[in-house]
């Protein structure tokens, strides 16, 4: 009995500790469990303002153009050695005439800031077939911008007094560095195409009012023809010390006078001065502003300035002609240009306008040019990598016109195409392939009124390839 007395009660109060179990279990399972105390996440870190920062980038530009022939006698009777074989007279001829594949240039660019008031720029163009000047023997590498800059940006509007300084090889100030076109104005190629270098500062009065000026080494006086390819004049090619009865490539084009590219750092002579008023209204970039800017420059023009490529020399030099008797109606050295311009933004619509009045060496010219452009964002049709395919069309047109009042002097003056009288319509279409990537066509249309009242045209059509990373 006593045995199996004590199985019973062992099983059953093995029974009793399983229900106790169970139930428990079941306590547990019914009861709420307290999620586990999360930590909370660390909010991202804001950049900071003050940090050093550089960027990277290239930009490659290939084209298709296709420049109409033009060919017209020279006054000038240059001897027989600097003529083609058989050939009695010299002619100004387009540069290049006909159609032609080419890759214009190969561009790198290095930005680096630190803190809003520190900011540095390089850019390196790599072929520059279209700044060449001569096209065929100047130097296929050119440092184009290299400079560094202390204070506030003078782009950015600010409620304070602010002031900057920026030393190096830099753009002009009054020039446009929005152009929708490959192409440039008849004004921005004479007065403001290339980059200076030296000193320049400004001083920004809260918000709408700025002063800005410059003293720099001052571009030579040289010439080229307005449209894509500057052309050859004084090449090593043309030279009959090196090469007699020369056949050259290239030819003269149709040359304007322009302010060539500086070429090594010289600020030994006169600098010159640059000055200029502006008025803004809007924040800049946001697509609504209204910018205005009173500006001129003076300098004295020196004896001669050497020219990479060409042995042909800039400033009095090359107004005097290539001899004795054969000059522009050139008197004293000063150099002085005055001008205004207005930029107008307002939504996807820009306007350009520039005005300038210029005494060279005694002699006088003036122009004008106008650009409106226009962007259409389009709707997001095709997509490729994440990135909208043909995002934008941008339609461009502009008119520049330049009339030189250069009375007198020789008529044997050997390019007289300085003298003449010009209109050029730009016109053209910009569309955006992919991001980085746009297409632009445009064509050039020239007319020229020669010395004896009559027209002449040298069209281009330009296409340009354009791509940016």
């Amino acid at each position: 009995m006593s045995l199996i007395g004590g199985w019973l009660a062992a099983s059953a109060g093995s029974a009793a500790a399983q229900e106790a179990t169970d139930a428990a279990s079941a306590a547990a399972g019914d009861a709420e469990v307290a999620p586990a105390e999360e930590t909370p996440a660390t909010p991202p870190t804001a950049p900071d303002p003050n940090a050093f920062r550089v960027r990277f980038g290239f930009e490659g530009k290939a084209h298709f153009r296709d420049s109409e022939q033009l060919r017209l006698l020279s006054p000038f009777l240059f001897p027989g050695n600097f003529l083609p074989p058989g050939a009695s007279r010299a002619f100004l001829e387009t540069v290049n005439e006909g159609q032609h594949f080419e890759l214009s240039v190969l561009t790198l660019l290095a930005e680096a800031s630190w803190g809003p008031n520190i900011e540095a720029r390089a850019k390196v163009d790599f072929i520059d077939l279209y700044d060449r000047n001569p096209t065929s023997s100047d130097k296929q590498v050119d440092v184009d911008e290299l400079w560094i800059r202390f204070g506030s940006d003078p782009a950015a509007l600010s409620e304070r007094f602010g002031l900057y300084a920026k030393v190096g090889k830099f753009g002009h100030f009054e020039r446009q560095n929005d152009r929708h076109t490959e192409s440039y104005g008849l004004v921005s190629t004479a007065f403001n195409r290339f980059e200076d270098q030296g000193l320049e500062v400004g001083a920004n009065f809260g918000g709408h009012f700025y002063l800005v000026g410059s003293l720099t080494q001052g571009n030579p006086v040289f010439f080229r023809d307005p449209n894509a390819l500057a052309g050859d004049n004084g090449t090593p090619e043309r030279d009959p010390a090196l090469h007699e009865n020369p056949v050259p490539d290239l030819q003269s084009g149709f040359p304007i006078l322009y302010d060539a590219e500086v070429e090594d750092l010289d600020v030994d002579g006169d600098l010159e001065v640059g000055y200029g008023l502006g008025i803004r209204f809007g924040e800049p970039g946001s697509g609504h502003e209204i910018h205005f800017l009173a500006w001129g420059y003076k300098r004295k023009l020196a004896d001669t300035v050497p020219l990479n490529g060409t042995f042909y020399g800039g400033d009095i030099d090359l107004l005097n002609g290539p001899f004795d008797g054969f000059s522009l109606p050139i008197s004293g050295d000063d150099k002085e240009e005055v001008g205004a311009n207005l930029w107008i933004y307002e939504g996807g619509f820009s306007f350009f306008g520039q005005y300038v009045e210029q005494e060279l060496a005694g002699m006088d010219r003036s122009g004008y040019e106008g650009e409106i452009a226009w962007r259409f964002d389009l709707p997001l049709a095709y997509a490729a990598g994440g990135r909208q395919l043909f995002p934008y069309l941008q339609p461009v047109v502009r008119y520049s016109f330049l009339k030189p009042e250069f009375a007198g002097g020789s008529p044997q003056f050997p390019s007289q195409s300085v003298r003449w009288e010009w209109s050029k319509l730009d016109y053209g279409l910009r569309a955006g392939i992919i991001e980085g990537v746009d297409l632009t066509i445009e064509f050039a249309d020239n007319e020229m009124t020669l010395a004896n009242g009559s027209k002449v045209s040298n069209d281009e059509l330009l296409t340009t390839l354009r791509f940016r990373m």
